[in-house]
């Protein structure tokens, strides 16, 4: 597993999308050959950086098109589909490149010609991966130890995703006092003691123990584990192993203690500083940006229904302190005395014409960047809610107070991971990933998020 933005991903993943770049590479320097009909030791050395710009921009429009999302790849058909017209989008891209800046142009027909084969070339490799990740190959083999909901929901996580690089080859449960008493040992596999472990995993080639129990005062197998460890074989506990697969915390599973020693939580003048120094940056360059688009906008409410333009509203941010959020206002003016405080619904009525477009595209959030330059919130952060909702959440929501340890953010790592939440099951998934990313918030995160954000706005997905 290689780390990339304090999430774990599988090496060969890493490899495809690296494999994959090659390909589209070496199908342009083919087409070159081709059609310039020389060797490639004629050229000029600038074919070899135009050829990485065809290839860069080919696999931005793959990944914009969510074609390195392995477990949402569909069938074959609609890859072959999504492939074509990510391909085509990167042409027309590659056009206007070369219209602003002609002396990057590789070549006439050059582009159409790579395309051609790096499309045939890519469906196969495709074909190819897709049958590795059905077939399980190259997979490292675990062993799940212990009866508690977190290991239930790791063995969902794994199965339900051909590429977590991971077969469960044997769950072992625990033996808990009054549960199972007529359970024959077969059936327990190693019993209460979980004897023979060790030779078990050395048996089913197993690289890997993932232990989390229901009681661990009784069932805890510390001289099993320690003989496994001894064999070369890595233990880890359920929540550590949790957070590395899926890129979130489990808050229901989670004790004080492990969120005490585990690492991460590192809040230093010097992070702080430079997330500061980003935050300004971003919001005045987006505030400039923006500002036409901002013009239009005013102008749309203020003709489409009556009430102001903007909408302010009491948050929660840092620490506790109560500060006002501003929005493009996107409801009938005086929604909130409709209803009282809710969350806001699907096809919700009070939403006006203007409102579901600029909740669409997010313009209804462009405000916000005053906010981050008045310090009240960051760029990246979570979400900030209203008094009402943290005080109902913190009562019935473990650790929900601990959001508020850092700024809230107009984007965060739920946001892109999770999307838009409108019950208390879904502030809960969505503390999952917060919690994640209070732990291992960093500058180089940070700016992962605003670029998958860029890919949610895009495409419009999870507004409300």
């Amino acid at each position: 597993m290689l780390r990339f933005f304090k999430k774990y991903y599988p090496v060969r993943n890493i490899f495809f999308v690296l494999a994959e770049g090659l390909i589209i590479y070496a199908s342009i320097l083919l087409a070159v050959s081709i059609i310039m009909g020389k060797g490639l030791a004629e050229f000029d050395y600038w074919v070899y950086p135009k050829a990485l710009l065809i290839t860069l921009v080919s696999q931005a429009c793959l990944y914009y098109n969510d074609l390195y999302e392995f477990k949402s790849s569909g069938r074959f058909t609609e890859m072959s589909m999504r492939l074509l017209m990510s391909l085509g989008v990167a042409a027309i891209l590659l056009a206007f490149i070369y219209l602003l800046f002609p002396d990057v142009t590789i070549g006439k027909g050059i582009v159409t010609v790579s395309i051609c084969f790096s499309l045939l070339i890519i469906l196969s490799w495709r074909y190819f991966y897709a049958w590795a990740l059905n077939q399980g190959l190259f997979n490292q083999n675990i062993i799940l130890l212990g009866s508690a909901e977190l290991i239930k929901k790791i063995n969902e996580e794994i199965h339900s995703r051909k590429d977590s690089g991971y077969s469960v080859i044997a769950e072992i449960p625990e033996r808990i006092a009054g549960e199972d008493e007529n359970a024959s040992d077969s059936d327990m596999l190693c019993g209460k003691k979980f004897e023979g472990l060790a030779d078990i995993a050395r048996t089913l080639g197993a690289r890997k123990i993932i232990a989390e129990f229901k009681e661990k005062r009784r069932a805890f197998p510390l001289e099993e584990l320690l003989k496994c460890r001894m064999e070369g074989i890595e233990v880890m506990e359920g929540n550590s192993f949790y957070e590395m697969l899926t890129g979130k915390l489990y808050v229901k599973q989670i004790h004080p203690s492990w969120l005490i020693f585990s690492k991460g939580f590192q809040k230093s003048f010097l992070r702080r500083f430079f997330k500061r120094v980003m935050d300004v940056l971003l919001a005045f360059v987006m505030l400039i940006v923006f500002s036409p688009v901002m013009l239009v906008v005013a102008l749309l409410i203020k003709l489409d229904s009556k009430g102001p333009v903007f909408y302010s509203q009491e948050r929660v941010g840092e620490k506790g302190r109560q500060f006002n959020i501003h929005k493009f206002r996107s409801m009938v003016a005086g929604a909130e005395k409709m209803c009282g405080p809710v969350w806001a619904e699907d096809n919700d009525e009070r939403v006006t014409r203007v409102g579901r477009f600029i909740r669409r595209w997010r313009f209804d959030e462009l405000p916000q960047l005053w906010n981050v330059l008045k310090g009240d919130m960051s760029f990246v952060g979570p979400r900030p809610e209203r008094r009402f909702f943290v005080e109902e959440l913190e009562r019935s929501i473990p650790y929900y107070a601990e959001r508020l340890s850092v700024k809230p953010g107009i984007t965060g790592w739920a946001q892109i991971s999770y999307g838009y939440g409108a019950t208390v099951e879904d502030a809960v998934e969505k503390l999952n990933y917060e919690l994640f990313y209070i732990k291992n918030m960093s500058i180089f995160m940070d700016m992962w998020i605003v670029l998958r954000t860029i890919k949610i706005v895009l495409f419009g997905t999870g507004a409300r």
